[in-house]
């Protein structure tokens, strides 16, 4: 099977409806299959990775895009839970969010995120950045195979 002819599965966690439909829009004439689940804050994140409740179905994502400020279950303690968790630390989490603050850069890449983007306020700029995640993330970087 050639990365092509494989769906990527991707988890958006992200609790601002703009930000969801353009990375959504952005994603959408990738060359690379993509199927894309949103949850809008840290503890529905947290249900969808460890298949809790209505998510006890939920496809295992190859790739999680966080965004660090959510309601209920900030970003940065997902963070940490999914990269103590066995089966899920794998995972490549790339941190996609407006703070630019060092502290938020450094704690961030100390809890093992993946990569660290800051969303441009320009919309061309934005659109430019997603185009970027899924050339480098979707199209080179040879993804963990999922564990059972």
């Amino acid at each position: 099977m050639t990365p092509e002819d494989k769906t990527i599965e991707i988890l958006l966690v992200e609790d601002n409806p703009g930000d969801v439909r353009l990375i959504s829009e952005g994603l959408i004439g990738s060359r690379i299959a993509n199927n894309i689940s949103v949850v809008q804050d840290g503890e529905e994140a947290g249900d969808f990775l460890f298949k809790r409740g209505r998510y006890k179905d939920a496809p295992t994502p190859d790739i999680i895009l966080l965004d660090l400020n959510l309601p209920k279950k900030d970003g940065r303690k997902l963070l940490a839970e999914i990269k103590q968790d066995d089966k899920l630390q794998q995972i490549p989490v790339v941190v996609l969010t407006s703070s630019s603050a060092e502290g938020d850069i450094s704690m961030a890449y100390q809890l093992h995120a993946n990569s660290y983007l800051q969303k441009p306020l320009d919309l061309t700029e934005f659109m430019a950045m997603i185009q970027s995640f899924e050339q480098y993330w979707l199209t080179r970087v040879i993804l963990p195979v999922k564990s059972t």
